[in-house]
């Protein structure tokens, strides 16, 4: 049992020593990359258990807003998911004018999303009228 311990924190040092930093343009799927802790077919179900026991999920990185040609106010969401299965969850975009009041409008509605276990993800929205000035979002969970 001494040994099996042993080897799994050899494994642990050695794997998170040899980690490489690729072009974020480049993505090297499971499979084809060398092993991780995480696609190791020793490991694997080690960690998938550890990220699910301390309840990895959905990160936002950041939120763009900018004017399109039109006038209308677009919104993109950039994340990342950090557990190793897909995150399944809802989200809402609620438009707001200069005042800070909720442009009322039937698009505000809960839509689905899927973002794939360890990969980054992007939510695009566009406001439904011209005088949307800033956003609000909220997520939930998809039941």
């Amino acid at each position: 049992m001494k040994k099996l311990e042993f080897v799994l924190i050899a494994l642990i040092v050695f794997s998170s020593g040899c980690q490489k930093q690729n072009d974020s343009r480049i993505h090297v799927r499971e499979g084809v990359a060398s092993d991780t802790l995480g696609s190791n077919i020793v490991t694997r179900p080690v960690v998938h258990a550890f990220s699910a026991l301390i309840g990895e999920g959905i990160e936002v990185t950041q939120a763009v807003t900018r004017r399109n040609d039109a006038g209308f106010l677009e919104l993109y969401v950039n994340g990342h998911n950090k557990s190793f299965g897909t995150k399944r969850f809802r989200y809402r975009v609620e438009w707001l004018d200069e005042d800070g009041l909720m442009i009322e409008t039937k698009t505000s509605v809960w839509l689905p999303f899927s973002a794939t276990g360890k990969s980054p993800f992007t939510i695009k929205a566009v406001a439904p009228r011209p005088q949307a000035v800033n956003f609000r979002m909220d997520t939930r969970k998809w039941e």
